[in-house]
């Protein structure tokens, strides 16, 4: 059902965002797929923490994680300028998001990440120079 609920969404926006980009209206997009394995049964071993009754058990679900996530935003009335993609595989993700500053200027991330090597982002910025034209008129 989340889905479908999902597929409805994306649907219903990239239809939004066909509409309105021509005509310098704010459009967002987004798309999730989803790959992740089917639930399995993990038996979860507790202990007794000082109640008396024994050592407990008990059940939850694990899924392997597997998707691919992005959106994207552009809004030339506010200047809201943004994107994402992120990929996870396990406990791998890789990923990026830029988005405009107030100033003018873009910032661009790229991370990854697994449980080995830990967390790492590369930031950098770039700034856009706007040359000015001067008109001259002649009388």
């Amino acid at each position: 059902m989340f889905s479908k609920v999902l597929c409805l969404v994306a649907v219903i926006s990239v239809a939004a965002a066909q509409y309105g980009h021509g005509h310098g209206h704010a459009y967002s997009s987004q798309h999730i797929s989803r790959h992740d394995g089917p639930a399995h049964a993990v038996h979860v071993h507790g202990h007794d923490h000082g109640h008396g009754h024994g050592h407990h058990d008990h059940v939850d679900y694990y899924a392997y994680p597997k998707y691919d996530f992005e959106y994207k935003v552009s809004d030339p009335h506010t200047g809201d300028h943004k994107s994402q993609h992120e990929s996870r595989d396990g406990d791998h993700v890789t990923g990026y998001y830029s988005l405009h500053e107030p100033d003018g200027s873009e910032r661009t991330v790229h991370y990854h990440g697994d449980k080995h090597s830990g967390f790492h982002a590369t930031v950098k910025h770039q700034t856009h120079h706007i040359v000015p034209h001067h008109h001259h008129h002649h009388y």
